[in-house]
Order: structure tokens, then C-alpha cells, then sequence
């Protein structure tokens, strides 16, 4: 399966459209799809069944006018994340501000602190929330905020169309893997604008004013400070720039003498060089592998096709073809005639079919005209059953009791009688007299045992 051809906001508009038909059916026009014709074919092709879809999303977007209410979740997401930035920059330049003395001085470790030392502390979060897939630490509690105060009336709202396309505009571009990656980039975004603002402000200072660098500590070694500066230092001699030697860093502390102009040019360059490397070139870094990530997460984006909407969907767009022909022809006929027939799937029983049934009781439904010839029970019933299928020439039906769970061990039998079938297989979803109500995650399970016993979902028959 691929979506190469689809684009993912696409996507995101059938996952709009999916909530709101759902929920709002009633209140869409649907003249515009009436005219759409099944599609035939023998196989199921994904890219078929999607450009199909978007055809027919198109249309209903176009004749309800959508157009405003699903863009509009996007747009608030886009306003949030500007809102954040904007407080990220406020945020940064009262950091770099708190930094500077009423003498002319800048205290080097508290400002490398407010800046460097919560941006350390992100960065780390942030990277056990991927390693261990936590969303929790990956994700800054404003980047969360961000992306949940548009929403947080989501649940309580009635079921507006616009509410609707906004639980699933956030549900496909906020939560998962396309999710994490997009609240990362936001993450990214704030601290790289809060270290950008506050370095631009410190560079605006210094230009435009003389200032001394001190430091001082009071629970810490005297040593522990200038040994933290050397280390700091030593990858910036890569980029050649000059760190403060062991006397500068001395003559720095609070209460020595006033600075000369060649110490505070080392503190400074010393100051944007640790805030470059260590703060804004990795965060940009980071910034740029989440977009790639988001990219390929996108790229990778499929629609689960077997949730009970798009079921209904596939079974009308999609139509089963099969081929009718004469199986023992007379051996004067030269040359047997094939014709190909579509079939809606979902919409009857195969005819001449050998219908086996798996545990059912004597209150399920069959449709008329079908008879059992099997029940599987136990191991004799299913050796009686596979000789059966292995001797007829023609397609199996697999009844099973909808409101059932479909574990392991009935997974298993259908996969094995399925094995011994030499055509095509229909799996039938039967109903029981006690009318026992068979919910849409019960109908979910049983469409997905089918895929995974290699049934496609328009073989799967629902009373």
C-alpha cells in the first residue's frame, strides 16, 4: 500500500469527512456522489479505493460547503503556535534582561543558566520522550498547551460540523506518530525563539553599552566555576574563538578589580559562542531532523481502512468482479466464452457456494437459500469440513456468529479452512434469534480476523 499520489492533507480531509458523516450525516447534501459508479475489479487496489474517495470528498466538500469549517482547525493550530512563539521571545528577552546588573555587569553563569540550563533540561526530556515514544516528555508543556486549549472544548461541544472536523483534524495531525513529530517541531521552535531572542538582546546590549562579566558562587568549590569555563571552551577554539584564560577568569569574580577591555572581550565572545553552540545550533539541529521526520511520517500516513465508515465505503465504490463460465464444457465447444460480471460486495451471498460454519448454536440466522453443510465443533467436524472444501470446486462461505469475539483459536480455524479452498472465500457475519446487539468494535474485530485470514474486507458479508 502506498500513498505516493495522495497528499496527506488529503488524507486529512477524509479523516474530517469520516467524523462528520458519522455523527452529521443528516445534515450533508449527498446529490453530488449519486451519480458515481461502482468501480470493478478483481483485486483490491488501495490507490483506486483512495483516489475514489478523495473524488467523492471533493464533491461533498464542494456542494456542502466545507471548505471554511475543515481549514478552519488548521488555522487556529497555526494562530496557537504563533501565540507561543511570541510569548517564547518575551520569555527569552526577560531572561537576558534579569542577566544585567544596575552596575554594568552581567552575571556570566546566571545568564548561562536562564538560557543554556532549562534548554539542556528540554533537550534531555525531549530526547528520553523519543527514545521510550512518551509523548508526555517529548513534548514541552507549552507545545502541549498550544496544541490542547483550541480543542478543550472538543468533547463538551455538541456535534457541530465545524467541532466535528476539528476532533478530526486534531485526532490525524496532533496525536500518533505524525502527532509526536509536529508537537517536536513546535517544541523546537520555542526554545530556539527564546535562545535567539535573548542572545539578540545581549548582542544589542553590548554594542550599545559597556559592561563587566563577573561571577561568583556560594555553595561551590572556587575551582568549580573556571574549570566548568575551560571545558566549555575547548570546542570553540574550532571555530577559533578566544575563551578567557585562567587570570581573566580570576581577575572576573565579584569584588576584584574593574575589567580591561581585553577581558570583557573574551567573556563575550566566550558568552554568544556557549549560547551558539551549545544552545541554538542544536536546537536547530533537532528543529530540522523533526521536520524530515514529520515529512516521512506524513509520507507514511495510511487510512485504516477497516474501521466500519470506510467499509461501507470500500464495499460501495469498490465492487467485486468475477468471472462465470462453464466449468465441464462439451468437448465439441472449441472455445469457451468468458464473461465478466461485477458484484457488489457486501450486497448478497455468493450463489453455489459450500457454506462451513464455525461454533455456531441453533439460534443463528443463515440467509435463505444457504444451507450449512458443516459445523465445526471440534477436531472430527473440522477434518469432516476440510476433506469437504478440498473436494469442492467452487468458493467457501465462513459463517460465524457476528456477536462473537473473534479469538485466537476461531482465527485459526478459518485460516486453516481457508488454506484448503481452491477459489475465492466469503466470510458471513451471522445474526442469532435472540437479536443480540452486535456493536461497531465487534464488526471491527471480525473485518480485521478477516484480513488477517487473507479475506479482503468485500468478501465479508454483514446481514
Amino acid at each position: 500500500m502506498t500513498t505516493k499520489n495522495n497528499m496527506f492533507s488529503e488524507l486529512v480531509r477524509l479523516e474530517q469527512l469520516r467524523h462528520i458523516e458519522t455523527s452529521r450525516a443528516e445534515a450533508l447534501s449527498y446529490a453530488s456522489i449519486a451519480d458515481m459508479e461502482t468501480h470493478a475489479a478483481t483485486d483490491f487496489n488501495y490507490t483506486v479505493l483512495l483516489k475514489r474517495l478523495t473524488g467523492r470528498a471533493r464533491r461533498l466538500i464542494q456542494d456542502n460547503a466545507l471548505t471554511t469549517a475543515l481549514q478552519h482547525p488548521q488555522k487556529l493550530f497555526i494562530r496557537a503556535s504563533r501565540i507561543s512563539l511570541f510569548a517564547a521571545a518575551i520569555l527569552g528577552a526577560l531572561a537576558a534582561g534579569n542577566a544585567v546588573g544596575e552596575s554594568s555587569t552581567l552575571n556570566i553563569y546566571w545568564l548561562l543558566a536562564v538560557l543554556l540550563g532549562f534548554n539542556m533540561i528540554s533537550i534531555m526530556l525531549w530526547l528520553a520522550g523519543i527514545t521510550l515514544n512518551l509523548q508526555g516528555l517529548s513534548a514541552g508543556v507549552v507545545a502541549q498547551l498550544t496544541c490542547w486549549l483550541p480543542y478543550r472544548h472538543k468533547e463538551r461541544e455538541s456535534d457541530t460540523i465545524a467541532s466535528l472536523a476539528a476532533r478530526g483534524w486534531w485526532e490525524t495531525c496532533l496525536t500518533g506518530t505524525v502527532g509526536k513529530w509536529r508537537i517536536s517541531m513546535l517544541t523546537h521552535q520555542f526554545w530556539l525563539t527564546y535562545l535567539a531572542t535573548g542572545m539578540a538582546l545581549l548582542l544589542l546590549l553590548m554594542m550599545a553599552k559597556q559592561y563587566d562579566f563577573i561571577w561568583g558562587t556560594t555553595l561551590l568549590p572556587d575551582s568549580a566555576l573556571p574549570e566548568l569555563t575551560q571545558w566549555l571552551s575547548k570546542p570553540m577554539e574550532f571555530f577559533r574563538l578566544i575563551p578567557p584564560d585562567s587570570y581573566q577568569i580570576a581577575a572576573s569574580r565579584v569584588g576584584a578589580a574593574v575589567q580591561d577591555a581585553e577581558t570583557r572581550s573574551a567573556w563575550a565572545k566566550f558568552l554568544l559562542g556557549a549560547l551558539l553552540l551549545y544552545g541554538i545550533l542544536p536546537r536547530l539541529a533537532l528543529l530540522l531532523v523533526s521536520a524530515l521526520m514529520l515529512k516521512l511520517a506524513e509520507h507514511r500516513f495510511k487510512l485504516d481502512l477497516y474501521l466500519p465508515y470506510y467499509i461501507t465505503l470500500r464495499q460501495r465504490l469498490m465492487a467485486h468482479e468475477f468471472e462465470s463460465r462453464v466449468i465441464d464444457a462439451d468437448p465439441k465447444i472449441a472455445e469457451v466464452k468468458v464473461m465478466t460480471t461485477p458484484r457488489p460486495a457486501g450486497q448478497g451471498v455468493p450463489q453455489n457456494a459450500l457454506a462451513i460454519g464455525i461454533e455456531l448454536d441453533d439460534h443463528i440466522i443463515w440467509p435463505i437459500g444457504t444451507h450449512c453443510s458443516k459445523n465445526v465443533i471440534d477436531q472430527t467436524s473440522f477434518s469432516e469440513a476440510a476433506k469437504m472444501i478440498k473436494k469442492f470446486d467452487g468458493s467457501l462461505l465462513i459463517g460465524v456468529a457476528a456477536h462473537r469475539l473473534p479469538d485466537r483459536g476461531v482465527q485459526r480455524t478459518i485460516r486453516e479452512l481457508t488454506a484448503n479452498a481452491s477459489r475465492e472465500v466469503w466470510l458471513i457475519l451471522l445474526r442469532s434469534r435472540a437479536a443480540i446487539p452486535v456493536s461497531d468494535t465487534r464488526k471491527l474485530a471480525w473485518f480485521r480476523t478477516a484480513d488477517a485470514c487473507t479475506i479482503p474486507a468485500e468478501h465479508v458479508i454483514t446481514q
